[in-house]
């Protein structure tokens, strides 16, 4: 971009945008002459992706500000408006402890409240999952919610949610794309905070959905008499990692008998979350707080959850006095075999029920579902497709019914009232299998054990690489073009069989090269390698930043002893690892 196109579209930014705080950052960038960084702010705009807008704070067109916030929301007004009447029409509004979410927050409700929609804003910070209870529970036409979910400190974002309580999804998603890319600054609608309270157009919210959701949440244990008996006698160690998860998680399992014992350092919410590099309970480093205090305590179980508290994350005691971290897909199939096998007992199991999961999730789970007579549902990576599902479910008279769904970035959905991945209601369930287990003489990993001498010893791994900057989407795009005209013949060691495209729904055949179109899913930019051994390796360009993931998940035979596949699957997965890292840096 040359120098008089920044210049203009920077100073045009400096008009429009009200917050002076990123006003300024790009007045200095222009008195400095700072064309590098100029550059990147302003070589293109801030899109929406999976399900709304995330990206790095700062002034700019391509940074996340006041102004970009203002015009995606008078983006989704337009939509709202020519989608229901304006005078029916209302937006829920939560946000979390991420810096200027509070202020992002009033920027959307008055920028409603001045297209003439009511908005309904929590007085202070909220969980993600609670969002989309809210926008069920007050029957609003949307929601937002204002978060980076687990991203570093820099980052923030905004999510929208339509009438069902789940994120965004056709044709929702690309009619509000086409409001906001039409929308220009000067004709962004706007009330004062007092105008908008004077007309009814904002309306605060608190305590009443609060004590809704935490009932809510409180339903979905299965055996509740046995928690309220047994509670106390399980050790629990909790860190919310600064943001919204403290207050719910910790009044639903003190109301069920449960006693939590936080991570102090980590219990206050700050945008900064000074005590972690990433905010994310998937990473190792952010448990260590947590695990410190759980060998002091002999806590049965470690739970984290991520500043939007949707994600959970989770460690307990491996009997040699240190504790193990589990992944999502491990807690995943501890969950999905807790619930279906209690349901079963309780002779509460639907008859035809459904268990969803994502299609990098691992295959362990359609295993599991498989002896409960449970179907199991593929759908795209993304939670949203998890919500659509179970919207489709209710839309069938004969359909099936929702049992538990799942995805492997620590995802968990144990309720119906919740559209999206539910981090304080998969916590409570989580403390009470571990208290069943317990019961019984089983902690959670030999429970995990019990079910790989099952169905055989499961094992995933993810690799992510950034491209950042103006070159990055084009060696992003290179890539991805690379590894459909040409598949690898092989990861590790393993030939690949086929190959499926979620872009143009075929199956490619590698030995014939025949491709027929076989998949019911919709076009996403997403290629599946099956290998000969059973092994799976996906590659996905993320919808909110600047990288591609690869998720590969290998598995051993069925009765094979479980010291030796795992000697066996971790060779493997390592060899996977080493196909991918080579293949992306020969991009680079």
């Amino acid at each position: 971009m040359d120098e008089k196109t920044i210049i203009a579209k920077a100073e045009e930014y400096i008009r429009l945008e009200k917050d002076p705080f990123f006003r300024k950052q790009v007045e200095n960038l222009l008195a400095d002459k700072d064309f590098v960084e100029l550059s990147d702010r302003f070589y293109t705009d801030l899109a929406f992706g999976t399900g709304g807008i995330r990206g790095v704070l700062g002034g700019g067109y391509n940074r996340l500000n006041s102004l970009v916030i203002r015009k995606t929301t008078q983006g989704l007004a337009a939509y709202i408006r020519k989608t229901v009447p304006a005078e029916s029409a209302s937006v829920a509004i939560a946000y979390d402890s991420r810096n200027f979410s509070d202020s992002f927050a009033l920027d959307a409700a008055l920028v409603l409240a001045g297209n003439g929609i009511r908005a309904y804003l929590y007085t202070s910070l909220r969980s993600t999952p609670q969002l989309s209870f809210t926008v069920r529970t007050l029957g609003a036409t949307a929601g937002i919610v204002i978060t980076a979910s687990h991203n570093p400190p820099e980052y923030n974002g905004y999510k929208v949610y339509w009438s069902d309580g789940g994120q965004i999804v056709p044709p929702h998603d690309t009619g509000i794309v086409t409001e906001v890319r039409a929308v220009r600054g000067e004709r962004i609608l706007s009330l004062t905070k007092e105008e908008a309270f004077d007309k009814g157009l904002l309306v605060l919210i608190d305590r009443d959905v609060d004590a809704a959701f935490i009932d809510m949440v409180k339903t979905c244990v299965l055996r509740p008499e046995f928690v309220r008996s047994q509670g106390a006698s399980l050790k629990v160690v909790y860190t919310p990692l600064h943001g919204t998860g403290a207050v719910p998680v910790d009044k639903a399992l003190s109301d069920m008998g449960i006693g939590v014992t936080f991570v102090e350092e980590q219990r206050k919410p700050d945008g900064n979350f000074p005590t972690v590099a990433f905010p994310n309970p998937e990473e190792a480093a952010a448990m260590k707080l947590a695990l410190e205090l759980a060998k002091k305590e002999n806590a049965h179980l470690v739970l984290a959850t991520d500043p939007d508290a949707d994600r959970l994350g989770i460690a307990v005691p491996d009997g040699n006095g240190e504790y193990t971290l589990l992944s999502g897909n491990q807690l995943g199939a501890l969950l999905l075999d807790y619930i279906l096998s209690s349901k079963k007992e309780l002779g509460t199991l639907p008859a035809r029920g459904a268990y969803v999961k994502s299609i990098v999730t691992t295959e362990l789970g359609r295993l599991i579902a498989a002896d409960y007579g449970v179907e199991c549902i593929d759908v795209l990576t993304g939670f949203k497709y998890i919500g659509e599902k179970m919207r489709e479910f209710e839309s069938q008279k004969e359909g099936p019914a929702y049992v538990f769904g799942t995805e492997e970035s620590y995802g968990f959905l144990v309720n119906t009232s919740v559209r999206d991945k539910d981090a304080v209601s998969a916590a409570v369930v989580t403390a009470e299998m571990t208290l069943y287990h317990l019961s019984r003489g089983k902690s959670l990993l030999d429970r995990l054990n019990e079910l790989y001498e099952r169905y055989g010893y499961f094992q995933e791994t993810q690799v992510s690489r950034y491209f950042k900057g103006e070159q990055g989407l084009s060696t992003m795009n290179a890539l991805m073009a690379r590894l459909r005209s040409v598949p690898p013949a092989d990861f590790g060691g393993g030939g690949v069989l086929f190959v499926k495209d979620y872009g143009d729904g075929t199956v490619l055949d590698t030995a014939t090269g025949e491709r027929k179109k076989s998949i019911a899913l919709p076009s996403s930019n997403v290629l599946q390698f099956a290998c000969d051994d059973g092994s799976l390796v996906t590659a996905r360009p993320s919808g909110t930043e600047p990288k591609i993931k690869f998720y590969a998940s290998s598995r051993s035979a069925a009765g094979v002893p479980l010291s030796r596949a795992r000697a066996q699957i971790s060779a493997r997965i390592d060899a996977i690892r080493a196909a991918i890292v080579a293949l992306v840096d020969g991009e680079k």
